[in-house]
């Protein structure tokens, strides 16, 4: 797999700052002006990118109603049918090529999940830059391959995947000639637990299957994501929402704006703090050293000739004299010149220059 990943001018990697998605989803409640208003509050927030979702209704499921079709288990949505969800969800195929216009207008990347091979064309005709195959659709394997074969980068992300199906996934990828893939580790479960979200996995999904990583972060506030980056993920995906009271499918577990804000200003602030491997001093540390570390200073004046001892130097701040591990060492030693209370003690005071 790739190092770095170029979109559209926007380098993914390892030294790179982190790629951060906003995921409109279904937060625009079926209201194209809030679609519009939603994607330039997340441009203002800081995300890098705005992503879509391309399916309707019929492309994902059935219009029925037997207990097969009817969700259940403690999410969000219990109780409703699949079309009924979807229907609610679904962002028309019409807004989609308006609002990528809006989004790369103001600086934001457009993509989108194509949930089916019509929407792949689709979206291939808009002329997006990058893929995203969901949690949900990583065991449709002609589905991926077929994203695969437009040359395009893909994430790929792995909230119900078995380690049989991300080499699945990636393999078929290979066999299309496309290395530009990113692994998301995703928790599908809305909102993600925090006990559930292991992200130790990031690393381990880095050295095992030799991919760029990233987080779908489905949890609560931004303590995740930032810790995420922090150990080594390059892209974040966040659901965004300008208010969660307005309701909507997916606004529980989406982030307002000032949320979002803080989230990207915090991992900025920790891809710097991150910084590189080196024992060198920075130059404040350096300063820091001069001023509050402790040397070997004269507290009594000492006269030529005269012998340092345990009662004529001490070790004390500031860093200007010799380290105290010297302290034994220049016991005994007689002095060349007369030295002042004060002095920071240094080996070309004495008879014998010591280096």
């Amino acid at each position: 797999m790739v190092k770095e990943i170029d979109v559209k001018g926007r380098i993914i990697g390892s030294n790179q700052p982190s790629f951060i998605i906003a995921e409109l989803s279904a937060n625009h409640n079926q209201d194209f002006q809030l679609a519009v208003d939603t994607i330039k509050a997340a441009k203002e927030a800081g995300a890098d990118a705005i992503k879509l979702q391309t399916y309707t209704p019929d492309t994902m499921t059935i219009d029925c109603n037997n207990d097969h079709f009817i969700i259940k288990g403690g999410t969000v949505w219990d109780g409703q049918s699949l079309y009924e969800l979807y229907k609610k969800a679904y962002t028309p195929w019409d807004w989609q090529p308006k609002l990528k216009k809006i989004a790369e207008d103001i600086g934001l990347i457009f993509f989108s999940t194509p949930f089916d091979y019509t929407a792949v064309d689709f979206l291939e005709e808009m002329d997006v830059v990058l893929y995203k195959v969901s949690s949900f659709e990583i065991t449709d394997i002609p589905l991926i391959e077929y994203i695969a074969s437009k040359n395009k980068p893909m994430i790929i992300s792995t909230g119900i995947a078995t380690i049989s199906d991300i080499n699945d996934a990636l393999a078929v990828c290979k066999k299309a000639k496309n290395d530009q893939i990113i692994l998301f580790k995703c928790t599908s479960a809305y909102p993600a637990p925090f006990e559930e979200i292991n992200l130790r996995m990031i690393p381990e999904f880095e050295k095992k299957f030799k991919a760029l990583v990233g987080l779908s972060d489905h949890s609560l506030g931004c303590s995740i994501s930032i810790a995420a980056v922090a150990i080594g993920a390059k892209v974040i995906e966040k659901h965004f929402t300008i208010d969660r009271k307005i309701g909507g499918p997916d606004s529980k577990f989406s982030m307002e704006p000032s949320e979002f804000k803080q989230m990207v200003t915090s991992i900025r602030e920790v891809e710097k703090s991150l910084g590189k491997i080196s024992y060198e001093l920075s130059e404040k540390s350096k300063k820091s050293r001069e001023l509050s570390a402790r040397s070997l200073f004269v507290v009594k004046d000492i006269k030529k000739g005269g012998c340092i001892n345990e009662n004529n130097i001490r070790s004390i701040r500031p860093g200007y004299g010799l380290l105290p591990k010297f302290f034994n060492k220049v016991i005994g030693k007689k002095v060349n010149t007369d030295i002042k209370r004060g002095t920071p003690l240094s080996w070309k005071l004495f008879e014998e220059v010591n280096e």
